[in-house]
């Protein structure tokens, strides 16, 4: 089977004093979204699931639309910071130095939920599990940049706090899934739609 990863769209930066950010698309993130989907939708696709956050759920939607299919939402491929009070972009946080992009890069994060291996491990389990539900078909997973990278890390056998490559936003990622167990990955950040 083929699985298909792919990071949500550009959302809206959010901070705030309490509570959890989670923010909706950006006007350009809603673009995305829609290339992404008619991109994606000449394919023949079994399922698509999502991460219970606004941002994925926001991508899938137009992708939804096109196949006429309803999203499965699956709480195993939410983001490390999904109950953070900010969301910035890693964008913004690379290209300013922020201190917050240091800390993340080292793992120290404060917005983390989860020690990385925790996260990891909830990742490949989810991601296993959609694999194990659909054998010979195609899906696709609108999660995130975290995920996307400790699955990779996962297949390809190395070890990273957070990631060891910046996947573009509604960047597409494919995995093939052998019964016997085997993952060959077939392609990284794709995003020729995005052009």
């Amino acid at each position: 089977m083929e699985i298909v990863l792919v990071r949500h769209a550009l959302p809206l930066r959010v901070e705030l004093e309490t509570g959890i950010a989670d923010p909706e698309l950006a006007a350009e993130g809603h673009e995305q979204a829609a290339k992404m989907a008619a991109y994606l939708g000449v394919e023949e696709i079994e399922a698509i699931y999502v991460s219970p956050l606004r941002r994925a759920l926001e991508t899938a939607r137009p992708l939804c639309k096109v196949l006429g299919l309803e999203a499965v939402v699956s709480e195993g491929v939410a983001e490390f910071d999904r109950n953070s009070s900010e969301y910035v972009p890693m964008e913004e946080l690379r290209a300013t130095n922020d201190p917050r992009w240091e800390k993340l890069l080292r793992g120290e994060w404060d917005g983390i939920d989860e020690e990385p291996s925790v996260f990891k491990a909830r990742v490949v389990a989810s991601v296993e599990e959609i694999i194990d539900q659909h054998p010979g078909g195609r899906v696709v997973v609108v999660c995130h940049g975290g995920v996307i990278n400790q699955y990779l890390a996962h297949v390809l056998g190395i070890e990273t706090h957070v990631g060891f490559f910046y996947p573009q936003y509604t960047s597409i990622h494919r995995v093939m899934a052998a019964r016997s167990g085997e993952r060959s990955i077939m392609s990284i950040n794709e995003a020729a739609h995005l052009r």
